[in-house]
């Protein structure tokens, strides 16, 4: 009789997804593809990940480089703590060696138990069983557990039941098939039940609960920030740029000029208020002019209701002592926060375009 495992084994060789991480044993590159995925979509993670490896494709590299340029191949991942970790993690494996234990690649920097037995699992065959959401909701659904999964009850309870049930003769492979079956049959919603080789043993699918679980119990709560953005003209094709260092969304990336405030404000309540008017302190002869109005940025716990204008000021206006002057040319050197690189994206190719006609 086939086990739970057997089964998700033989679907996942006829059906397991073709991705560039799974040709390779070697650690390095596994753990660069975990921790992109972590937050991000395969689909969209995959371009990422050959361009990453391409420019980075050892610890050696990845070690050598300096944070700015690894957070500009990092742009558009969104979740910037992950490069910043990834590089750290790389400074600090001794002569660039990959631990070779599942202590040590635990220990290094932003690597959790489910990126560990991860890499353990894909590049050395160890047996240890990776619980990530497609793991949780097979295990639930397949098991019927409706113990909540972000409990310390559920989290302990998965991580025994995702043990009990892993291959130890494929390892990788299993942890492989589990995370696939959820990804493509198992799926949060419109699952494949009909075409599910587990169907018949499956509990949830029995009791009719399938669209119940897994059960959550806290609901992750958004809150709402107010960016205004200053894209300032200067003369000579020049503008203004700051890397953002406080302990905050986008750390060690760099933005525009920006006023942050309370509520949403309108065009005229924004170019009367104290912040524009400080920022703009000696400088009487600034233009300002809206561009785009109420860009909805949504990031996992915020959302980002952003404002873009245009300052002018001529070149010989006085210095910006917390800005730097940037030419407009070599803003795609600097690494920007996905919001503010398709807006300049958007700004410089119509400007371009403006100058050939």
């Amino acid at each position: 009789m086939s086990t739970f495992s057997d089964i998700l084994l033989t679907w996942y060789r006829d059906h397991k997804r073709v991705l560039p991480w799974r040709e390779v044993k070697d650690p390095y590159l596994i753990w660069v593809s975990e921790i992109i995925l972590q937050q991000t979509r395969v689909a969209q993670g995959h371009d990422y990940y050959a361009r990453f490896v391409r420019r980075f494709p050892d610890v050696k590299a990845l070690a050598e480089a300096d944070e700015d340029e690894v957070m500009r191949y990092w742009q558009g991942l969104g979740y910037y703590s992950r490069a910043r970790n990834l590089h750290a993690a790389a400074r600090n494996l001794p002569d660039g060696v990959f631990p070779t234990t599942y202590e040590g690649v635990r220990a290094m920097k932003g690597v959790g138990d489910y990126t560990a037995a991860a890499i353990c699992s894909f590049a050395y065959d160890m047996p240890y069983a990776v619980v990530d959401g497609n793991v949780y909701r097979v295990l639930a659904r397949y098991f019927g557990v409706d113990t909540p999964i972000d409990s310390t009850a559920g989290k302990k309870t998965f991580a025994a039941l995702a043990q009990e049930m892993l291959s130890k003769k494929h390892p990788g492979d299993y942890n492989q098939a589990i995370m696939d079956f959820g990804a493509l049959v198992c799926t949060p919603q419109s699952p494949q039940c009909l075409f599910c080789p587990l169907a018949d043993s499956c509990a949830a699918l029995a009791a009719g609960q399938v669209s119940a679980l897994p059960v959550k119990q806290h609901k992750t709560r958004q809150t709402d920030r107010y960016f205004n953005y200053l894209f300032v003209s200067l003369g000579r094709g020049e503008t203004l740029i700051r890397k953002r260092t406080a302990d905050d969304i986008w750390k060690n990336l760099f933005e525009l000029p920006l006023l942050e405030t309370d509520k949403d404000l309108n065009v005229e309540e924004f170019l009367g208020s104290d912040s524009l008017a400080g920022f703009l302190q000696g400088h009487p002869e600034a233009v300002i002019k809206p561009l785009d109005r109420h860009v909805k940025h949504v990031l996992s716990h915020r959302i980002i209701h952003a404002h873009f204008y245009e300052v002018s000021i001529p070149a010989e206006a006085g210095e910006f002592p917390d800005y730097q002057r940037v030419r407009l040319e070599d803003l795609e050197h600097y690494a920007f926060p996905r919001l503010l690189h398709v807006f300049l994206e958007k700004l410089l190719k119509k400007r371009n375009d403006s100058c050939k006609m």
